[in-house]
Protein backbone atom coordinates (compact mmCIF):
# COMPACT_ATOMS: atom_id res chain seq x y z
CA UNK A 1 0.00 0.00 0.00
CA UNK A 2 2.99 2.29 0.39
CA UNK A 3 3.07 2.91 -3.39
CA UNK A 4 -0.44 4.40 -3.23
CA UNK A 5 0.43 6.92 -0.53
CA UNK A 6 3.27 9.41 -0.85
CA UNK A 7 4.62 9.94 2.65
CA UNK A 8 6.19 13.23 1.53
CA UNK A 9 2.70 14.62 0.77
CA UNK A 10 1.48 17.29 3.21
CA UNK A 11 -2.28 17.56 3.28
CA UNK A 12 -3.93 20.91 3.95
CA UNK A 13 -7.44 22.06 4.64
CA UNK A 14 -9.58 23.82 2.05
CA UNK A 15 -12.87 25.64 2.41
CA UNK A 16 -16.10 25.10 0.50
CA UNK A 17 -18.05 28.31 -0.07
CA UNK A 18 -21.50 28.33 -1.64
CA UNK A 19 -22.28 31.00 -4.20
CA UNK A 20 -25.34 32.23 -6.06
CA UNK A 21 -27.48 29.51 -7.60
CA UNK A 22 -27.55 29.30 -11.41
CA UNK A 23 -31.02 28.95 -12.91
CA UNK A 24 -31.77 28.46 -16.57
CA UNK A 25 -32.66 25.99 -19.32
CA UNK A 26 -35.23 24.38 -17.02
CA UNK A 27 -32.76 23.55 -14.27
CA UNK A 28 -30.97 24.74 -11.19
CA UNK A 29 -27.31 24.38 -10.23
CA UNK A 30 -26.03 25.18 -6.77
CA UNK A 31 -22.61 26.83 -6.89
CA UNK A 32 -19.49 26.18 -4.83
CA UNK A 33 -15.99 27.62 -4.74
CA UNK A 34 -13.37 25.32 -3.23
CA UNK A 35 -10.21 27.09 -2.14
CA UNK A 36 -7.23 27.17 0.17
CA UNK A 37 -6.89 29.87 2.82
CA UNK A 38 -5.31 32.90 1.16
CA UNK A 39 -5.95 31.56 -2.37
CA UNK A 40 -9.60 32.31 -3.14
CA UNK A 41 -11.27 31.71 -6.47
CA UNK A 42 -11.13 35.15 -8.09
CA UNK A 43 -14.29 36.88 -9.34
CA UNK A 44 -12.88 36.74 -12.90
CA UNK A 45 -12.33 32.97 -12.73
CA UNK A 46 -15.76 32.47 -11.16
CA UNK A 47 -17.36 34.46 -13.99
CA UNK A 48 -15.54 32.35 -16.60
CA UNK A 49 -16.64 29.18 -14.82
CA UNK A 50 -20.26 30.30 -14.60
CA UNK A 51 -20.29 31.25 -18.29
CA UNK A 52 -18.81 27.86 -19.26
CA UNK A 53 -21.39 26.13 -17.05
CA UNK A 54 -24.29 27.99 -18.64
CA UNK A 55 -22.96 27.13 -22.13
CA UNK A 56 -22.95 23.44 -21.24
CA UNK A 57 -26.31 23.62 -19.44
CA UNK A 58 -27.93 25.11 -22.54
CA UNK A 59 -27.09 21.89 -24.44
CA UNK A 60 -28.58 19.57 -21.81
CA UNK A 61 -32.16 18.61 -20.96
CA UNK A 62 -33.67 20.05 -17.78
CA UNK A 63 -31.18 19.49 -15.02
CA UNK A 64 -30.58 20.05 -11.34
CA UNK A 65 -27.29 19.66 -9.57
CA UNK A 66 -24.24 21.56 -8.41
CA UNK A 67 -21.04 22.99 -9.80
CA UNK A 68 -17.66 23.30 -8.09
CA UNK A 69 -14.89 25.67 -9.09
CA UNK A 70 -11.85 24.13 -7.41
CA UNK A 71 -8.73 26.23 -7.21
CA UNK A 72 -5.74 23.89 -7.24
CA UNK A 73 -2.66 25.96 -6.45
CA UNK A 74 -1.72 29.25 -8.06
CA UNK A 75 -3.14 29.04 -11.58
CA UNK A 76 -4.92 25.71 -12.13
CA UNK A 77 -8.70 25.40 -11.64
CA UNK A 78 -11.10 22.52 -12.12
CA UNK A 79 -14.74 23.14 -12.99
CA UNK A 80 -16.88 20.15 -11.99
CA UNK A 81 -20.44 20.30 -13.30
CA UNK A 82 -22.53 17.65 -11.54
CA UNK A 83 -26.05 16.85 -12.71
CA UNK A 84 -28.66 14.61 -11.10
CA UNK A 85 -29.98 12.51 -13.98
CA UNK A 86 -32.12 9.40 -13.96
CA UNK A 87 -33.54 10.71 -10.66
CA UNK A 88 -30.71 9.36 -8.50
CA UNK A 89 -27.55 9.28 -10.62
CA UNK A 90 -24.80 11.88 -10.40
CA UNK A 91 -23.31 12.64 -13.83
CA UNK A 92 -20.29 14.87 -14.21
CA UNK A 93 -18.56 17.04 -16.80
CA UNK A 94 -14.99 18.06 -15.92
CA UNK A 95 -13.39 21.21 -17.32
CA UNK A 96 -10.16 22.98 -16.44
CA UNK A 97 -8.39 26.31 -16.74
CA UNK A 98 -4.63 26.74 -16.54
CA UNK A 99 -2.00 29.39 -17.18
CA UNK A 100 -2.24 30.69 -20.72
CA UNK A 101 -5.87 29.62 -21.18
CA UNK A 102 -8.58 32.24 -21.54
CA UNK A 103 -11.52 29.89 -21.01
CA UNK A 104 -12.37 26.56 -19.40
CA UNK A 105 -11.85 23.52 -21.63
CA UNK A 106 -13.04 19.91 -21.29
CA UNK A 107 -10.55 17.89 -19.26
CA UNK A 108 -9.21 14.92 -21.22
CA UNK A 109 -9.95 11.46 -19.80
CA UNK A 110 -7.11 10.11 -17.71
CA UNK A 111 -7.19 6.66 -19.30
CA UNK A 112 -8.51 5.22 -22.54
CA UNK A 113 -11.74 3.27 -22.30
CA UNK A 114 -10.10 0.10 -20.99
CA UNK A 115 -12.07 -0.29 -17.80
CA UNK A 116 -9.06 0.83 -15.75
CA UNK A 117 -9.73 3.06 -12.73
CA UNK A 118 -9.83 6.77 -13.39
CA UNK A 119 -10.20 9.79 -11.14
CA UNK A 120 -13.56 11.02 -9.94
CA UNK A 121 -13.41 13.35 -6.92
CA UNK A 122 -10.59 14.35 -4.60
CA UNK A 123 -10.99 14.26 -0.84
CA UNK A 124 -11.87 17.99 -0.68
CA UNK A 125 -14.55 17.74 -3.39
CA UNK A 126 -16.05 14.72 -1.63
CA UNK A 127 -17.03 16.93 1.32
CA UNK A 128 -19.32 18.89 -0.99
CA UNK A 129 -20.48 15.76 -2.83
CA UNK A 130 -21.43 14.05 0.46
CA UNK A 131 -23.52 17.05 1.53
CA UNK A 132 -25.20 17.31 -1.88
CA UNK A 133 -25.99 13.58 -2.02
CA UNK A 134 -27.84 13.81 1.30
CA UNK A 135 -29.61 17.01 0.27
CA UNK A 136 -30.76 15.35 -2.98
CA UNK A 137 -32.00 12.29 -1.08
CA UNK A 138 -34.06 14.54 1.19
CA UNK A 139 -35.68 16.03 -1.93
CA UNK A 140 -36.30 12.56 -3.41
CA UNK A 141 -38.01 11.42 -0.18
CA UNK A 142 -40.15 14.59 -0.09
CA UNK A 143 -43.43 15.33 -1.86
CA UNK A 144 -41.25 17.29 -4.35
CA UNK A 145 -43.42 20.34 -3.92
CA UNK A 146 -42.19 23.84 -4.74
CA UNK A 147 -41.48 24.29 -1.01
CA UNK A 148 -39.40 21.08 -0.91
CA UNK A 149 -37.51 22.18 -4.01
CA UNK A 150 -36.80 25.57 -2.39
CA UNK A 151 -35.48 23.78 0.70
CA UNK A 152 -33.14 21.70 -1.49
CA UNK A 153 -31.93 24.80 -3.30
CA UNK A 154 -31.18 26.59 -0.02
CA UNK A 155 -29.45 23.54 1.52
CA UNK A 156 -25.78 24.28 0.82
CA UNK A 157 -22.52 23.44 2.54
CA UNK A 158 -20.06 26.00 3.85
CA UNK A 159 -17.01 25.01 5.79
CA UNK A 160 -13.70 23.22 5.94
CA UNK A 161 -13.13 20.06 3.95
Amino acid sequence: MQDALDFAYHHRAKTARPGPVLCGAGGTLKWYDLEEPGLPVSPEIRDLARTATMRLAATQPAHHGFAITHRCGISFHFLLINLWLGNNELWQAVHYLDTGFNDFAPFPPAYPATGAPRPTFCVWELGIVAHEALAWQRLLFSARSPAAFNLWQADTFHGPV
